[in-house]
């Protein structure tokens, strides 16, 4: 959509996966790495692991890079960084994060970081999603429970598109920033996307390091 999008209006043209792995083999490249630049193994990852498979046979190494929840591992990682980046915040404030959703999780990636921080002494630290399941339940949960003075509303998305604008950010009733802010609890928005903090890209060169091997149309452990 985004590509149909820029194409449309600004006349920019991207490679689809297909058109950037021809381009790539066109290069002269016979051993590739993909990084997955995705926060979890959805529907959206599948889609470009499948389209990478199918050139499997067309080169002589093909490895793919975990998205950023990919395991539980990874998942007590990305919880280290953002208590990192966001170390100032004050007890009687409350950080929301607000994840996309996936119908096709491999895992309850959102759920079990919001357990992460809920469990720890970084328990005002909390997860929902603009889409699908937990939606922004447990963060008004949350609000109710602890009372917060102040709550910062951040995506935990690795750009601030669209979901950030509008659905966190925006006016809309329906928005994040107006739902919270009904509450009577002071409300402030990060417009900066996971993909910005310097924690967050470690973590993806990290699982580039440790790419597996495609083979035959299916993700192996490298040998």
């Amino acid at each position: 959509m985004i590509r149909r999008k820029l194409q449309a209006e600004k006349g920019i043209q991207i490679d689809s996966v297909s058109e950037a792995m021809e381009r790539i083999l066109g290069d002269g490249v016979t051993d590739l790495l993909v990084q997955a630049t995705h926060m979890m193994v959805g529907g959206e990852y599948e889609a470009v692991r499948q389209a990478i498979s199918a050139y499997v046979k067309r080169f002589d190494a093909l490895n793919m890079g975990d998205p950023l929840l990919a395991d539980v591992e990874s998942l007590s990682d990305l919880a280290d960084a953002i208590i990192s980046t966001y170390a100032e915040l004050r007890d009687d404030e409350l950080l929301a994060l607000m994840g996309h959703g996936s119908a096709r999780s491999s895992f309850a990636s959102y759920e079990l970081l919001d357990k992460r921080f809920r469990e720890s002494v970084h328990a005002n630290i909390c997860v929902g999603t603009v889409e699908h399941e937990p939606g922004i339940a447990p963060v008004l949960a949350r609000i109710n429970a602890r009372k917060p003075r102040k709550v910062t509303i951040a995506p935990l998305l690795v750009v601030a598109g669209g979901h950030a604008v509008r659905d966190m950010a925006g006016d809309g009733p329906e928005s994040w920033k107006s739902q919270i802010s009904a509450t009577g609890i002071q409300t402030e928005c990060i417009l900066k996307g996971m993909g910005e903090y310097q924690a967050v890209r470690d973590l993806y060169v990290r699982h580039a390091r440790h790419a597996r091997r495609i083979q035959a149309g299916v993700v192996n452990d490298a040998t």
